[in-house]
């Protein structure tokens, strides 16, 4: 295992070009509960010093529990094209609560950086217009054990049946052998969690194939991610 820091990231990011339009699109991939959220938000963090940015999560944009990536035609048409153009894009967003999309939209001015994270976020769908895409992985317990203590034992069911549909998608979409970073987001190698990750297997540029997230060892970092 090596490390890398968000910082050096953010200047990779920085270094390439942009794909989507004038917008460089860094997309954050993984299971529900790997910590993609919490690397997203890391990341753009260090991309924001110098740069526009923008976070987008793709729960926000779901039907819910119903399909994993129901959110990726209501971003290319919302936000992406618009973006390519030029222009702003706009969405709108899921209630989680109310079970449906809010009917006001919420608007996405022009960044330097776009940063998506969620299931799907650099999927094949997408990868034409990435200028970065993260793979981040950890243990399935430790995935449904974050999940389970986000959303309650009442939606294990509803997580077990999301975890098996993301276990589908990524083998058919074989995520793991594009994207340039693959992260393991539970390491037992100690590190500075806030501007440190741990490179996974395949290092800066991931060639593995993974049926289900390696198995590791959390180190204290049980921050939840979105579905």
């Amino acid at each position: 295992m090596s490390r890398g820091t968000y910082r050096e990231l953010a200047a990779t990011v920085l270094e390439r070009p942009a794909r989507l339009g004038a917008v460089r699109l860094v997309g954050v991939d993984g299971r529900a509960g790997s910590g993609k959220t919490t690397f997203a938000g890391r990341l753009a963090r260090e991309l924001g010093r110098t740069r526009r940015v923008t976070v987008l999560h793709t729960d926000d944009l779901l039907d819910g529990w119903a399909k994993l990536l129901a959110w990726q035609p209501r971003m290319r048409e919302w936000v992406f094209e618009p973006l390519r153009r030029g222009g702003a894009g706009a969405y709108r967003r899921y209630d989680w609560e109310a079970q449906r999309l809010v009917d006001e939209w919420t608007p996405v001015e022009p960044p330097d950086f776009l940063v998506v994270e969620g299931v799907g976020s650099a999927s094949a769908a997408v990868r034409a217009d990435l200028t970065l895409g993260v793979l981040v992985t950890a243990p399935r317990e430790l995935r449904l054990r974050r999940g389970l203590e986000r959303d309650g034992e009442a939606l294990r069911g509803e997580w077990e049946r999301w975890m098996a549909g993301e276990d589908g998608h990524f083998a058919e979409d074989r995520t793991a052998e594009f994207v340039d970073v693959l992260v393991d987001a539970a390491p037992v190698e100690a590190h500075d969690a806030e501007i440190e990750y741990i490179i996974g297997p395949g290092g800066l540029s991931a060639r593995a194939t993974l049926g289900d997230d390696p198995m590791s060892g959390p180190d204290g970092e049980e921050q939840s991610d979105e579905h």
